[in-house]
């Protein structure tokens, strides 16, 4: 399996995988007097109404930051809440999601996610594995440095094997053993809530791509919001360490 790359230095042209860390669920509730978990389930419709509007934008790959590695730090109510919002909402939108043509997988490390959560997430995937529209990735109990260190190992153990030559093992083998060897890394990585800080997503993945950090909470980030976000990464010229002609 092979890593797919787009390196494309047109300002004129729009980003086709856009990742999104999704934050601010939290001081959105409490800003209305309601517990997080309440802006977790605003947050989880705002991803529906992101997710419909990618095709119009020309968005192939949408790649969202759900639950991080360490985000089991939180309390327990909250991480226990959280698995039970994520379950519920993949077994109540895997039709629709289907009928609009969305592929969805995972990213992350499953083995510390309840047996009932890994069920659903497998069934979708496989429900929807043969859509083409929109590839919607979920990143959960996912950390870039956790990813890079499960990644090595995997390639560890093919060159101990004798299946892979450690002399020949260079950055486009060690990205076929990442959990996103199926993806192109992301052209724009947005950030809402105002924070300017990348959290351990997508480290490696992001080297080149470009960065747009707004202050809008997650649960009001609308669509036309996200196509302004768009537009503006389109005034951008990528030139990945070279000099522009």
């Amino acid at each position: 399996m092979t890593t797919i790359r787009q390196h494309d230095t047109s300002p004129k042209v729009g980003p086709r995988h856009v990742a999104v860390i999704m934050d601010g669920n939290g001081r959105w509730a409490k800003s209305r007097g309601k517990p997080r978990l309440f802006g977790h389930h605003a947050g989880v419709k705002r991803v529906k109404e992101i997710v419909r509007a990618c095709p119009d934008l020309e968005v192939k790959y949408l790649t969202v930051f759900a639950f991080s590695t360490e985000n089991w730090k939180r309390t327990q109510a909250e991480v226990t809440g959280l698995m039970k919002l994520f379950r519920r909402y993949i077994a109540s939108e895997a039709r629709d999601l289907l009928a609009e043509g969305v592929r969805v997988r995972f990213i992350g490390d499953r083995v510390q996610l309840d047996a009932k959560l890994r069920r659903v997430m497998d069934e979708i995937e496989l429900l929807t594995s043969g859509n083409d529209r929109v590839h919607l990735t979920v990143a959960l109990n996912y950390g870039g440095r956790d990813e890079l260190g499960r990644a090595t190992k995997r390639l560890a153990r093919e060159v101990a094997a004798g299946r892979l030559d450690a002399e020949t093992v260079d950055e486009t083998t060690l990205a076929r053993f990442l959990d996103t060897c199926f993806l192109p890394d992301p052209d724009l990585v947005i950030r809402t809530s105002g924070e300017a800080r990348i959290s351990n997503f997508l480290l490696w993945q992001s080297a080149y791509s470009e960065y747009e950090f707004v202050n809008t909470l997650w649960p009001d980030f609308t669509a036309a919001e996200f196509a302004r976000v768009l537009a503006q990464y389109g005034t951008r010229e990528r030139r990945f360490g070279a000099v522009p002609a």
